[in-house]
C-alpha cells in the first residue's frame, strides 16, 4: 500500500534526530540559543532513557559532565537532581584524576528530562522513525519518515545511537533492536545512499536482578560520599516542585536534602568461570554469530574469563536502579550467553545464589559512521548542514554522547546562521579533545574518554570547568548558559584572583601555607583562621592545586602555547593534496581523507611526519603568496 507524502507546514532551523543523550543536548542548547527547533524520536516515552548503567560520571566521564555544565547543558543538574548516591573517585590520588560520579534514579531521570524538554520554548517535538535524510546539491533540506511525513530544515543533527540497523543477541537467537522492547532504525541505509562509509560496532550490558533475592549480608557495602560531590555549578538551583516534579526554581529556594542509597560489591569465583568456559560454544561473541568490534576496555564476563585466565574472581557491581524499584545492575558481568547460563553464573557468586534474572543481559551490534568524515564542528563533509552526535560517531557512553550534542546543537546554529564555528581545543576541554581525537584518528573500536587522552589534564581538572568554559560560552552571545550562570563564574573568578594575591603578598600567611602544604595529613580544619574567613574548601582545593603543582601548570601552559601556533595556522579549504610535491603516498592519501583544519590537526593524524608537516606548511605559504 502507497502512503500519501505529507509535507509538515513548519520548516526549522535546527531537526534532531534521536532523543537519547546526544539528542537532547543537542535540542536544548540550540533552543536556548533562539532557534527553532524539532526534536524528532520514535517513541516519545523514552526521551533520556538510560539504555545501560543508570550511573553517570566516572573517570574522565565526570570531567566531560562538568565541562557540559559549564557551557550550559543539562546532564550535571539533571544529575544532582535524580540522583541516589554520588562520589568523588581517586580522592586519594592527583587533582587531575578526581572524577565525581554519580547513581541515579533511572526513571527519575528519563521523567525529569523528558519533562524539561517539554517545557523547553522553542523547541518540537514529533514521534517518528526516520527513513531517509533529504539532501540537494550536497546540502540537507529535511528528512522523510517511515509513515511519508516531511520535515523542511536548515540544519540536521542526527543522533541515532545503537539503533541503526541494531541486532540483539543472547546466546544464539538474535532480534533487531537498538534497546530491548525498542524497533530499529534504517536511516543508516539512506546514509549508504549519500555516499557515507558505514561499519558495525559492538556494545553490551549485564542482566538486571530482583533486589529481593540478594543476600547482601554476604557482599561489601559502598556508601556514598559526604558531603555530596555535586555535578553542576548551579545544583542549587534544584528544588522540589509540586507533585514531587524535580524543578530548577527561579527563585533559588535552598535544596530538598537527599538520603543517599548504598551499592554493594560482591566477587566472582572458580566456579562462575567454569560455568562461562563450558559454555562458550553458545556465546555469539565466540562462535562468529557477532561481526562487530566490541569495546575493549570494558569487556564482557565471557571477556574476562578468557583473556585473564590467570585471574580466580572479577569484581561485580550491585547497583540500585532507584529508589521505587528492587531492581539492581549487575555491573561487571556484561554478557550475551544463553539465558539459562547466566541464571548458573550469576547464581554461583556470593550473596547471588538465589538471585532472581528480571531482564536477562544481552550485546546488540549497531551501525556507525567513522568520524573522521567530520569536521571538528561535527558537521559532515559529505553533505553540508548535516551533523552526526553521539555513537553513531563510533563512540561509547552518555558523556562522550552529551558533549558531542551539545557542540553539535551550537554549531548547527552558528553554521544556520551563517556566523564562526565553536569549537574547543584540546588545552581547554576533554570535550575538545574528544572531538579532535574522532576527526583526526577516527576508532577501531568504540571510543571512551580516558583521562591519558588529555596530555594537558593537569589543566583540565574537573573543579576548574566553569573557569575554563563558561566564558566560552557566555562570549557566544547566543543565550546558551543563564545570566545567573555567567555572574556566579565572574564572582568566583574575581574571589579566586583575590585570595591568589592574599597569599602571594601575605608573608607570613604564605610561611604557614609552605608548611600546611609539605604535611602528609593536610586538611581544610588546620589551615590559619584567616582563610577559613575568607574562602570555602571547593575554592580552596582550586587555590591549593595552583600553588602546589605551579611548575607543572606553567611548564603544560608554555607547551600549549607552542602546539597553539600549529593550531592557529589554517590549511586552505581550496588546497589540491594531489599537487603538494615532496610528501609521500601514505601522508598524501591520509591528508585527502581527513582534510584537516590546521596544521596542528594534520601533525596529530597518525602516519604523518614532521617532514611532511614541513613540506606542507612551505607550500601553503606559496599560496598564500
Amino acid at each position: 500500500m502507497n502512503l500519501r507524502m505529507f509535507k509538515y507546514p513548519k520548516k526549522y532551523d535546527v531537526l534532531v534526530i534521536g532523543a537519547g543523550h546526544a539528542g537532547i543536548e543537542a535540542a536544548l542548547a540550540a533552543a536556548r540559543m533562539g532557534s527553532s527547533v524539532a526534536m524528532l524520536t520514535q517513541n516519545l516515552d523514552t526521551i533520556g532513557a538510560m539504555s545501560c548503567n543508570p550511573a553517570i560520571g566516572g573517570l574522565a566521564k565526570g570531567h566531560m559532565v562538568r565541562e557540559i555544565d559549564a557551557l550550559g547543558g543539562a546532564m550535571a543538574l539533571n544529575t544532582d537532581a535524580t540522583a541516589i548516591q554520588w562520589r568523588m573517585l581517586n580522592q586519594k590520588k592527583g587533582p587531575s584524576v578526581r572524577a565525581p560520579r554519580a547513581q541515579c534514579d533511572k526513571k527519575a531521570y528519563q521523567f525529569r528530562m523528558k519533562h524539561l524538554v517539554e517545557m523547553t520554548p522553542n523547541l518540537d517535538l514529533h514521534q517518528g522513525n526516520v527513513a531517509e535524510i533529504l539532501v540537494e546539491n550536497d546540502k540537507v533540506y529535511g528528512i522523510r519518515t517511515s509513515l511519508q511525513m516531511e520535515i523542511s530544515a536548515t540544519t540536521v543533527i542526527l543522533s541515532a545511537g545503537t539503533f541503526m540497523r541494531g541486532l540483539m543477541h543472547v546466546g544464539l537467537k538474535n532480534e533487531k533492536g537498538g534497546r530491548m522492547g525498542d524497533a530499529i532504525s534504517t536511516v543508516s541505509d539512506s546514509l549508504k545512499d549519500l555516499g557515507f562509509e558505514v561499519e558495525r560496532f559492538k556494545t553490551g550490558t549485564p542482566c538486571r536482578i530482583n533486589g529481593r533475592s540478594i543476600n547482601f549480608s554476604k557482599c561489601e557495602k559502598q556508601a556514598g560520599d559526604t558531603p555530596i560531590p555535586k555535578f553542576s555549578y548551579m545544583h542549587d538551583s534544584i528544588t522540589r516542585g509540586p507533585d514531587d516534579i524535580f524543578t530548577l526554581n527561579p527563585w533559588g529556594d535552598k535544596m530538598f536534602h537527599v538520603e543517599q542509597v548504598p551499592c554493594w560489591i560482591t566477587y566472582t569465583n572458580p566456579q562462575t568461570h567454569d560455568v562461562i568456559r563450558d559454555n562458550l560454544h553458545q556465546s555469539p561473541m565466540y562462535s562468529g554469530k557477532i561481526e562487530g568490534v566490541g569495546p575493549r576496555y570494558c569487556p564482557s564476563i565471557e571477556d574476562k574469563v578468557v583473556k585473564f585466565a590467570e585471574k580466580d574472581r572479577h569484581q561485580v557491581f550491585l547497583e540500585p536502579e532507584g529508589r521505587h524499584t528492587l531492581e539492581y545492575y549487575i555491573n561487571g558481568v556484561s554478557t550475551s550467553l544463553p539465558y539459562d547460563v547466566q541464571l548458573d553464573f550469576i547464581r554461583s557468586i556470593e550473596g547471588l545464589e538465589n538471585a532472581e534474572i528480571i531482564r536477562p543481559g544481552y550485546a546488540v551490534e549497531y551501525d556507525y559512521c567513522p568520524p573522521t568524515q567530520l569536521l571538528p564542528t561535527l558537521e559532515t563533509k559529505q553533505v553540508e548542514n548535516l551533523f552526526f552526535a553521539g555513537q553513531i560517531n563510533g563512540t561509547s557512553g552518555y558523556e562522550e554522547a552529551g558533549a558531542q550534542g551539545l557542540m553539535a546543537g551550537i554549531n548547527a546554529v552558528l553554521k544556520a546562521r551563517e556566523a564562526g564555528p565553536f569549537i574547543l581545543g584540546r588545552d581547554e576541554a576533554y570535550i575538545g579533545v574528544m572531538i579532535d581525537d574522532l576527526v583526526t584518528k577516527g576508532c577501531t573500536e568504540p571510543y571512551r574518554m580516558f583521562t591519558s587522552r588529555a596530555e594537558y589534564r593537569l589543566l583540565l581538572r574537573q573543579d576548574n570547568a566553569d573557569l575554563r568554559l563558561t566564558s566560552r560560552a557566555a562570549d557566544l552571545g547566543q543565550g546558551i548558559i543563564t545570566e545567573e550562570r555567567r555572574l556566579r563564574t565572574e564572582e568566583k573568578v574575581a574571589t579566586l584572583e583575590e585570595a591568589r594575591e592574599f597569599i602571594r603578598t601575605t608573608t607570613h600567611e604564605r610561611m604557614r601555607l609552605d608548611a600546611w602544604f609539605r604535611r602528609p595529613d593536610n586538611q581544610w580544619e588546620i589551615l590559619p583562621d584567616a582563610f577559613k574567613e575568607r574562602y570555602d574548601s571547593e575554592l580552596w582545593a582550586i587555590l591549593e592545586t595552583d600553588f602546589k603543582y605551579a611548575g607543572h601548570l606553567e611548564r603544560q601552559l608554555r607547551q600549549v602555547e607552542r602546539v597553539s601556533k600549529m593550531d592557529k595556522r589554517k590549511i586552505p579549504d581550496s588546497i589540491d593534496y594531489s599537487e603538494v610535491k615532496g610528501i609521500k603516498n601514505e601522508a598524501r592519501q591520509l591528508l585527502i581523507m581527513i582534510r584537516p583544519v590546521t596544521i596542528g590537526q594534520a601533525g596529530r593524524i597518525s602516519g604523518i611526519t614532521p617532514a611532511d608537516l614541513a613540506i606542507l606548511s612551505i607550500w601553503i605559504e606559496k599560496m598564500e603568496r
